[in-house]
């Protein structure tokens, strides 16, 4: 058995002796975790370096936050069993009860990410335990100290030795750690990766959860207040130096507003300082904006924002998952053209939509992504009660809310049968029982 094989069946046996004990006692060690969260919030918010205090605090620490008391308020209604009423079921069924019970799934693997390290690994943590799993995180490389730090919390709070395991920050430690077949797998990350760990787990049927790369459409619809969208893409360009997986990039605007648009956006995005994404990054964000200038589009740096205007949803850039501070408006002649066009790219991570709020709704119906907002952007979807994941290329699976918790449960159905009822297919058939249970069939089957 190697390292991580054992690593595994230790989890599982924990994971077993942690999901004998009651939901309310696995949510009184998550109320404990957040009241010592809350105490010590700018020790653990000081953990990340890449950004100020006050930014941590709000996009990391507060949405943590949230998401312990929304387990604490809804966990136990959700996992409890649900027994089965009467109503709907089959009549050759009469005299059965049911019940569906939420069990844990044993050892879940956690491939952290390094943009948001203690909100969204801190979620992913906080639901799997809340479910009754064991954990083995394995940190985006860097982020060791922000993961050990919410490691150290549950434990002061209560968690159990050896429930949650920190594994090396490596590629190579999340790769055997993939191999060696957990229960349940969460990754956030790029696509590219998704797709490598997809095929790892294919040979283990390791079931996954995949939250990846973003692209995300803005609509800005005829009527839109301008001035609030100017001020919100800049907004989505500022925060944590535009890597966020739902960061806004390709804004869909009719023909006639374009301009009107452009010289907005310039105005606010000359207010922003946004650092530079690392070398290999800028590279890349460099050669696809040389292509599309190629295809005709105009292109300047503003604030540290790469801004282009006349662009079309064809151009690379505008199918490509570049984490890096970019914007591009695509002048359109209606939003029927517009959803067309948001289908050229691949991924469907998150859409915002601005203008009146009846049109918003009405054009929402009609896009793929699994996080559309409507006057506003990214703030909303650190609503704890929400589920939050993608389709196409963006993954699938979710995290977050209840659909995010019961994804690291199976449902178990228990049948009990009560009462002399008879059953003719449990008994040696009769030569008029078809024709009798087809009479039934009708009959059922008239109303």
């Amino acid at each position: 058995m190697t390292g991580f094989s054992h690593l595994r069946e230790q989890l599982r046996d924990t994971s077993a002796r942690w999901a004998s004990r009651s939901v309310a006692d696995r949510l009184a060690i998550i109320r404990k975790f957040r009241r010592l969260l809350a105490r010590r919030s700018e020790l653990i918010a000081s953990k990340i370096q890449f950004r100020p205090l006050a930014d941590t605090m709000a996009a990391e620490i507060l949405p943590l936050l949230d998401a312990a008391r929304f387990l604490e308020r809804e966990a136990h209604a959700l996992l409890r069993p649900r027994r089965v009423g009467c109503k709907g079921r089959p009549l050759l069924l009469a005299g059965t009860r049911a019940v569906i019970q939420r069990r844990p799934l044993g050892a879940v693997l956690i491939l952290a990410p390094s943009n948001y390290p203690l909100f969204l690994t801190g979620c992913q943590m906080l639901q799997a335990i809340t479910a009754g799993n064991a954990v083995a995180v394995k940190p985006a490389p860097g982020q060791t100290g922000c993961v050990a730090a919410l490691s150290e919390l549950l434990s002061s709070a209560g968690v159990p030795p050896g429930l949650i395991r920190i594994l090396e920050d490596t590629d190579s430690a999340g790769e055997a750690a993939v191999r060696a077949g957990f229960d349940h797998i969460i990754l956030t990350g790029a696509a590219s990766t998704g797709r490598r760990v997809a095929r790892l787990a294919a040979e283990t049927l390791t079931p996954l959860t995949l939250e990846l790369s973003g692209n995300d459409a803005v609509f800005v619809m005829p009527g839109a207040d301008l001035e609030h969208v100017a001020r919100s893409l800049a907004f989505g360009m500022r925060l944590n130096g535009g890597a966020t997986c739902i960061a806004p990039h390709r804004v869909f605007i009719a023909e006639t507003m374009a301009q009107e648009m452009e010289a907005r956006l310039l105005r606010h995005l000359a207010k922003l300082r946004v650092p530079k994404p690392n070398p290999p990054v800028s590279a890349i964000l460099a050669n696809l904006t040389v292509e599309a200038v190629a295809d005709g589009a105009s292109a300047r740096d503003i604030g540290g924002v790469t801004f282009l205007t006349n662009a079309n949803p064809h151009m690379a850039l505008l199918r490509a998952d570049v984490f890096a501070p970019w914007l591009a408006l695509i002048p359109s002649r209606s939003m029927v053209e517009a959803v067309r066009s948001d289908l050229a790219c691949p991924y469907a991570l998150g859409a915002s939509l601005f203008g009146p709020e009846a049109a918003c709704r009405k054009l929402a119906s009609d896009l793929r992504a699994g996080s559309i907002v409507i006057n506003d952007l990214i703030a909303p979807t650190a609503d704890p009660r929400l589920p939050f994941g993608g389709t196409g290329e963006s993954g699938y699976g979710s995290t977050r809310g209840a659909e995010g918790l019961l994804t690291l449960t199976r449902p178990v159905t228990i049948s009990v049968r009560r009462g002399p009822w008879p059953r003719l297919h449990l008994r040696s058939p009769g030569s008029g029982d078809g024709r009798r249970l087809a009479g039934v069939a009708r009959w059922l089957n008239f109303f």
